[in-house]
């Protein structure tokens, strides 16, 4: 084989192991981890609306102090979990997480119920304002959950299937499959009941 030959022959393999999906795995892993963090980064902005907003509520309404430690006991135990890189590995420590995030957004909705019994405060435009920027901080937490959601199944789906199941077994054995998002509300699965 002359060297022109071989030369040929090595951009060949090159060229097929860079069609080939090589990189898709260690792609979707990051894509799961990017996905994670835009969570967090949601979750804490829904945290730091949080003081402002009870202030703005305390206020007006100092005889609703029971919901109103509510969540800021709510937010304090999510503040005192440890969030690191490690987190979304570790189901058990997730499904905490994920607890303690239901329980604030419980609480928050509690709050937001108590508002209404306060006409003067439903129109307080730092009240409107802030509580403008919550409904929408928990709209943006739910599309990066939905985003987190669609890139394990990407990333799962990648190393169950062929070829992304050889690569992984011969170069990415150490990415495990990811588990899922979980609902952590108690009959999350059931609509609740209005009653007027």
């Amino acid at each position: 084989m002359n060297h022109l030959s071989r030369i040929s022959l090595l951009i060949l393999l090159s060229l097929t192991l860079i069609s080939c999906g090589v990189n898709t795995i260690p792609t979707l892993d990051e894509k799961v981890n990017s996905s994670w963090s835009q969570v967090e980064n949601q979750y804490q902005r829904r945290a730091d609306l949080i003081p402002n907003l009870v202030a703005t509520v305390k206020g007006y309404a100092a005889q609703e102090k029971d919901t109103l430690t509510a969540v800021v006991e709510a937010r304090a135990k999510v503040g005192t979990l440890q969030v690191d890189k490690d987190l979304i590995n570790d189901p058990e420590a997730l499904a905490k997480f994920e607890q303690a995030q239901s329980q604030l957004g419980s609480a928050l909705k509690r709050l937001l119920v108590v508002s209404e019994r306060y006409p003067d405060l439903k129109s307080n435009q730092n009240f409107l304002a802030l509580q403008s920027q919550l409904e929408g901080t928990e709209n943006r937490i739910a599309i990066a959950r939905r985003d987190y959601i669609l890139a394990i199944e990407q990333f799962n789906t990648e190393i169950r299937t062929f070829p992304g199941k050889l690569w992984h077994s011969f170069l990415y054995s150490d990415l495990e499959k990811r588990e899922n998002f979980t609902a952590t509300t108690e009959n999350a699965d059931q609509a609740p009941a209005v009653t007027f």
